[in-house]
């Protein structure tokens, strides 16, 4: 996988990129202007990030996985330590599908009813392949989504969410948070910000 450089990132003048990111050259971006990337946080092969007037905030230590989408018009923010696996796609608007409107983006808006809605994906969440999030929802800290799920609805926090809707199935460990709190400290020795 070949990765944009640090003048090909800059050139394409994020709304905020940090250091360290690494962005797939297979990677599509647009709106980049009303988008935040934090430090450390990557993003592979074949992604369409497409930023609407809402944004897309991505934090610090966040993995795109290849394939996945975050799209819409309301704003997407993907917290720190937060991944989501291949083929993943995040909605923040969608289409009213029950025939009363026409729908997609060739249609005159006093046609369609478009439900755009932020969707937010919690500290330290993955999101499992194939997964779909639709708009409105927030994932909860600490929870996971099974592979193939449909998150319609919000997800609270450290909780294991499966199937088609997404349902919650058990709880989930909250030994991330801990792990993380060692892990910066370990970049902060390995830094010598420590000594």
């Amino acid at each position: 996988m070949a990765y944009l450089t640090n003048d090909q990132l800059n050139a394409l003048n994020f709304k905020h990129l940090g250091g360290n990111v690494r962005l797939s050259d297979k990677a599509v971006v647009y709106g980049a202007e009303r988008i935040e990337i934090g430090d450390n946080t990557r993003i592979d092969d074949f992604c369409l990030i497409s930023a609407g007037q809402g944004g897309i905030k991505i934090g610090k230590h966040v993995h795109v996985a290849c394939y996945c989408s975050l799209i819409g018009a309301a704003r997407i923010t993907l917290e720190d330590f937060s991944g989501i696996s291949g083929r993943v796609s995040v909605y923040s608007s969608s289409d009213d599908f029950s025939g009363d409107w026409l729908t997609g983006p060739t249609v005159a808006e006093q046609f369609t009813n478009v439900d755009s809605r932020p969707v937010t994906i919690g500290r330290h969440v993955v999101v499992g392949v194939g997964s779909v999030v639709l708009p409105g929802v927030e994932i909860g800290e600490g929870s996971t989504v099974g592979a193939l799920s449909l998150v319609s609805k919000s997800c609270g926090p450290y909780g294991i969410y499966v199937g088609v809707p997404a349902r919650f199935a058990k709880a989930r460990s909250r030994k991330v948070a801990d792990l993380e709190l060692e892990f910066m400290a370990f970049l902060d020795r390995e830094s010598g910000g420590g000594s």
